[in-house]
């Protein structure tokens, strides 16, 4: 996969795809991750890359040219027959592990993180294939939602991770995943689940798969709408709602 960051920012997000697993998986081949900075893509002396809007109001708008030519080079540049461009913005859809897990499987993204009031309607119209939101909140820019978006993308792709370390993450079938304990057994008179301890794989199995209903009922009930529960474990929820009425 390739992606691609257009941003006016690029120090912002020169970090986090320079530490840990993200920049293995960028040493390791999996990933490239350009930062592609729009003011290269101005023709005037002093780099404008936003101007005041039409019809007055707060603030400054991204102008279209130079995000249409940057992405227009970018795609040409792809060495991909297909090219998937985003625009971080807080009226997009909402990002979640399914959208994560479709993004996936592109071959090219180019992300454009959104400053200011706002960008041209014109990118939006007909540059942009897609408007992601990672939540119901406004950020200075898109550059932190772009990193959440690419971290939780690249972590999905072949190879990142071994197949079972993914099996069980939290929203993998829309369960929150389960409680996790490791040594000492006991800390400051907190124990350890004794089942953990009992090496009765099939039992942990069991009570990991409870746990996680419960924990995903307590806290995320809307998901187990999506969930497929086995009939015991549709039994062991309905004793969960149950008890707390």
């Amino acid at each position: 996969m390739k992606i691609d960051l257009v941003t006016i920012f690029p120090g912002i997000l020169d970090g986090p795809f320079k530490e840990s697993m993200i920049k293995r998986a960028v040493d390791q081949g999996l990933v490239e991750i350009n930062l592609v900075d729009l003011r290269t893509y101005t023709h005037d002396r002093h780099h404008q890359v936003d101007d005041a809007p039409y019809g007055g109001g707060y603030g400054m708008i991204l102008k279209p040219e130079p995000l249409f030519e940057a992405v227009d080079q970018l795609k040409a540049n792809s060495g991909s027959d297909s090219s998937l461009v985003v625009l971080l913005s807080p009226q997009g859809r909402k990002f979640d592990q399914t959208l994560a897990q479709q993004l996936s499987k592109e071959k090219h993204l180019v992300l454009i993180c959104g400053r200011y009031e706002g960008i041209d309607e014109r990118v939006c119209e007909m540059l942009v294939d897609d408007e992601i939101s990672i939540g119901d909140f406004v950020l200075t820019g898109g550059e932190l939602a772009a990193a959440v978006l690419v971290d939780a993308v690249v972590r999905l792709l072949p190879g990142f991770l071994a197949e079972e370390a993914s099996a069980n993450e939290s929203f993998a079938d829309s369960l929150l995943e389960h409680p996790h304990y490791t040594r000492p057994p006991v800390f400051r008179e907190m124990e350890v689940p004794s089942i953990l301890l009992s090496g009765n794989h099939g039992e942990i199995a069991r009570w990991r798969r409870q746990q996680s209903i419960k924990r995903t009922y307590e806290r995320r009930p809307d998901l187990l709408d999506k969930a497929e529960l086995r009939p015991r474990e549709k039994v062991y929820l309905e004793s969960l709602k149950k008890q707390q009425l």
